[in-house]
């Protein structure tokens, strides 16, 4: 990356407007627990966070715990996640992934990201938002939105979402790794869209390098 010190004082200053258009952010998904948020965002791949929280109240009221997932068939969670997409996949997944908290965990979703990215449908993105919304340690969540928004910003010169990931750790306080994450995706939502960003209102624009650089990422 070039000038990082440069793009540090650039990050900071991006920081500061994001917190103004966002001052409390949280997770949009909806858990009352560390295991129901590990559920809901493995759910959430390729799917929106409206559409799970649709399906996890059934859900969770007929599997509760990683023992009731364990023991379910593969039909009967298949049946409780379908309208989430991909769910042959993801039912497979979970239910892995419950063999192995109990296996492993006695049953407790573990609270360090190198124990969680263990578990079968587990990647890094939904190890941090586990770990900043569960357990309130900070990490930096990469989705497609945090991708776009971060090339536009000119924070990164990469696509693949772990070295995204570190280029963030880099520039961004550790303790703002989680709300700074949320405030892109939700900038990216809302603003930055892939397709038609909204550059001539966007409050980033007299920040943003690369304004003409639209079409990343569709």
């Amino acid at each position: 990356m070039k000038d990082k010190s440069k793009i540090k004082t650039r990050a900071d200053r991006i920081r500061k407007s994001l917190r103004s258009l966002f001052p409390e952010v949280k997770p949009q998904l909806h858990f009352r627990n560390p295991f129901e948020l590990l559920i809901a965002t493995i759910l959430s791949s390729q799917c929106t966070d409206q559409q799970v929280n649709r399906v996890t109240p059934k859900l969770f009221h007929q599997l509760k715990s990683p023992q009731d997932f364990a023991r379910a068939s593969l039909e009967e969670i298949e049946a409780l996640i379908h309208s989430t997409g991909f769910y042959r996949n993801k039912a497979k997944n979970i239910k892995a992934c419950c063999r192995v908290l109990l296996e492993t965990h006695g049953g407790r979703v573990p609270d360090r990201l190198d124990e969680l990215v263990d578990l079968p449908g587990v990647g890094r993105k939904t190890a941090n938002v586990v770990l900043g919304a569960a357990f309130e340690r900070p990490g930096i969540v990469v989705d497609t939105h945090v991708k776009r928004v971060s090339w536009r910003l000119g924070f990164t010169e990469n696509s693949d979402p772990v070295k995204i990931e570190f280029d963030l750790m880099d520039i961004i306080p550790r303790k703002e790794w989680s709300d700074f994450s949320l405030r892109l995706i939700f900038f990216g939502r809302q603003t930055c869209t892939a397709r038609k960003p909204k550059c001539p209102v966007c409050l980033l624009d007299p920040l943003c390098p690369y304004p003409d650089k639209t079409t990343f990422g569709q």
